[in-house]
């Protein structure tokens, strides 16, 4: 999810269990004991209401509490179990066939039926107006959907993909009431109809409110009494100021590192903890291939010998986030440390100068690093600044820095105007495939003209055919071997996700993990 930031990642398990195929987690109906309205703040806009539409980290924590899908990610898990389905599975060995049964009495929350049409309906138009911003590009392997019955969908792929029901169990597969949104087109009035644990009763631009679904059918036990969400459009300081003075219960992505460390320190005192969670989210400076200065592999080695990682994480993030060392993050399965192992721990100034002599490159070299302020985290541009102080001081590089707002920043990277630039990304699911798919080929969501048929047309074409995700691990460690080698890009973090929360606040630590699902129904408030 092109950006949407303490402690160890959970450990991705491998495989399909058992609960993709028959439902061993736990059921409910959303009975919980209702509490307390809980005020959450948030600097992250939610750009959209319709799922058709939305692919960033505000959108889909709308879309994971307002809708559902066939399937869902556990708490503290990563392996997608039923939700609107019974079961699912693949039926054919090559998995290409993905068939799921639904619950008996699903309803909307309108109390609209909710049948095999809606499923079909939802995908169908999804990839119909195939948004620019939106999900349909996850799907390029899904042919047709098919209903036999009203309780029974069928997809049928192009291209086999064992990660096809982790996609699903992800907001994209978010499923709406095909008697209120159009087939063509999106929703425009910011109103949602959805079958999960909560309604959206209002949005503008300073809330968003959600009550609870007296229609809801699935695993979900509501622990509180309905969520405001207020948005600070990246303001940091009004956020920190409203969780100081109890306007809002929580302070969810927004708060500054140096905020989070002089909380973190104050052990309490003020009535205010920090709650520390899982991410998979990750940070990387992309290089524009066909770029006269960033196309030259001497000059991307340079940088990759001279970056100082721990130092950047010390004193820009202040440890709210973890040096990165290759595309596939820690805890997902078949990451490895390609670039740790090329590059090494250290800066190295001897081996950036022959990297740089290896090309033809004898002067310095003169470059800008593009940042966008909020984005892809509040401390990008800090970040970036000091990793030009980094190059400079190596006396082989004269670098600057330049910070864009994000909607000319996006148009300038796909106009390629850019050579070097950062982009962050926050998985839409949990698996290796999420990290390498997406970067790699013609369309690819970095814009920077690298394809290396060899990860393209063999890689991720054998990775994505297999079900035993632990299986994938060498062909992943080759890929990420040729990027180190080859760097299009250089990964820098790899997040920590935080919430900051006044006392009498509950159940942070169920929405922050590799899933990347916020529950607002594991909140709670005394």
């Amino acid at each position: 999810m092109n950006m949407r930031t303490h402690w160890p990642v959970l450990p991705i398990a491998a495989g399909l269990a058992c609960g993709l195929l028959t439902g061993c987690g736990t059921s409910g109906d959303g009975s919980g004991t209702e509490g307390h309205r809980v005020v959450m703040g948030m600097s992250d806009d939610v750009l959209a209401t319709d799922p058709a539409s939305g692919y960033d980290p505000g959108s889909w924590l709308l879309f994971n509490n307002v809708f559902q899908s066939l399937l869902s990610f556990p708490k503290g898990g990563t392996l997608p179990e039923p939700e609107l389905a019974k079961s699912c599975k693949f039926t054919d060995t090559r998995a290409t066939v993905f068939k799921c049964e639904l619950k008996d009495g699903l309803k909307f929350s309108n109390g609209d039926s909710l049948t095999s049409e809606d499923v079909k309906f939802s995908f169908d138009r999804m990839l119909k107006i195939n948004d620019p911003g939106g999900p349909a590009v996850m799907f390029p392997s899904l042919g047709k959907v098919e209903t036999p019955d009203a309780r029974t969908v069928v997809f049928r792929l192009t291209v086999p993909d064992a990660t096809f029901p982790s996609k699903v169990a992800s907001g994209a597969g978010s499923v709406v009431d095909h008697r209120q949104y159009p087939a063509d087109r999106l929703r425009g009035d910011h109103k949602a109809v959805g079958s999960g644990p909560y309604t959206l009763d209002s949005f503008d631009k300073g809330q968003a409110v959600f009550s609870l679904n007296s229609h809801y059918k699935g695993t979900a036990e509501t622990k509180n009494a309905g969520v405001t969400l207020k948005f600070f459009h990246g303001n940091q300081t009004t956020l920190k100021k409203a969780l100081l003075d109890g306007s809002v219960d929580i302070a969810y992505r927004g708060l500054s590192a140096r905020d989070i460390d002089d909380i973190d320190k104050q052990d309490g005192t003020q009535g205010i903890d920090v709650v520390e969670g899982s991410s998979a989210e990750v940070q990387h400076l992309v290089f524009n291939m066909k770029d006269p200065v960033a196309g030259k592999l001497g000059v991307r080695k340079a940088m990759a010998y001279l970056i100082d990682r721990d130092a950047l994480m010390r004193d820009v993030y202040k440890n709210t986030a973890t040096p990165l060392y290759s595309i596939i993050p820690a805890g997902i399965v078949g990451h490895n440390t390609a670039f740790f192992d090329t590059y090494g721990e250290r800066p190295s100034r001897a081996k950036a100068a022959r990297a740089l002599r290896a090309d033809g490159i004898t002067g310095k070299v003169t470059l800008t690093l593009w940042s966008t302020p909020t984005r892809y985290g509040p401390g990008t541009d800090a970040e970036l600044k000091a990793l030009a102080a980094q190059l400079n001081a190596s006396g082989l590089f004269d670098a600057d820095v330049k910070s864009v707002a994000f909607d000319q920043y996006e148009k300038d990277i796909a106009a390629g105007k850019y050579g070097v630039y950062v982009k962050g990304w926050v998985p839409d699911y949990p698996d290796a495939d999420n990290f390498t798919a997406p970067f790699f080929g013609k369309g690819n969501v970095l814009d920077n003209h690298y394809d290396n048929s060899r990860i393209t047309r063999t890689l991720i074409p054998a990775t994505a055919a297999q079900s035993d995700r632990t299986s994938t691990d060498s062909s992943f460690a080759e890929l990420q071997d040729i990027v180190a080698e080859q760097v299009p890009v250089l990964p820098v973090w790899q997040g920590k996700q935080y919430a900051v929360v006044r006392d009498g606040v509950y159940g942070l630590e169920y929405c922050l993990d590799a899933s990347t699902v916020f529950r607002f129904w594991e909140l709670s408030k005394s």
